[in-house]
């Protein structure tokens, strides 16, 4: 059972205004990224840094907002239960591959067989009872 206290939901003005810069922020520097693309005085490694630092600063101003914050908690938890998981061994993962390969080969058989089956059964002996 969770024992966390819920959070009311919502979003707060602050959060809204946080959400809407940090979104200016990123348009800007996409807006920025194509409007200096035919100026041959800013290199296109310049204007790929802008874009990549807008993308940073929105993140960052995003993560100091409530979905920020629970985002943020939600990959933490998730990091956590990662390390968790046991993961099969190589041995493991190329026998279970081998199977799997075999099952799919054997039912794709099987359909097709039934396929041929019931394209006889209709096509050459049914549509010929009525002529």
């Amino acid at each position: 059972m969770n024992t966390k206290a819920q959070e009311a939901k919502g979003t707060s003005p602050a959060d809204i205004g946080k959400l809407l810069l940090a979104f200016i922020v990123l348009a800007a520097g996409i807006v920025g990224f194509y409007y200096y693309a035919d100026n041959p005085n800013v290199p296109g490694l310049a204007r790929g840094v802008g874009v990549v630092v807008a993308v940073v600063a929105a993140l960052a101003i995003g993560a100091f907002t409530a979905p920020g914050r629970k985002l943020r908690s939600f990959l933490a938890e998730s990091q956590f239960e990662l390390r968790k998981v046991v993961w099969p061994s190589r041995d493991e993962t190329l026998k279970t591959t081998g199977i799997i390969i075999v099952v799919v080969i054997i039912l794709s058989l099987l359909m097709g067989l039934i396929d041929w089956l019931l394209k006889s059964i209709v096509l050459d002996w049914l549509l010929k009872i009525g002529h």
